[in-house]
């Protein structure tokens, strides 16, 4: 398998074992757990107006891409309030 710098300078550092265990280790794993499944969880509903071209064209994309098309739009989404999402030059 070929490592990026990156991957190597990591293994390399565990091979020397220079990592160690942070202290609570099971208390910190659930709270980061925690954190995860918060950020997954789809647990609130919306409704929006939107052009039926715009609509189409994201269940076309999504039927492409073999998902729903509510969870490309919610991707979407989730990607632009993060800064994830930029805007192409063009």
């Amino acid at each position: 398998m070929k490592l990026t710098a990156e991957e190597k300078g990591l293994l390399d550092s565990v091979e020397k074992d220079e990592w160690k265990r942070i202290p609570d280790f099971p208390r910190e794993a659930a709270r980061y757990r925690e954190a995860a499944r918060a950020t997954l969880r789809k647990d609130k509903r919306v409704n929006i107006r939107m052009a039926e071209r715009d609509l189409v064209r994201f269940q076309k994309t999504a039927a492409r891409e073999g998902l729903p098309y509510q969870t490309l739009l919610s991707s979407v989404l989730h990607k632009f309030i993060n800064g994830r999402l930029i805007e192409k030059a063009g």
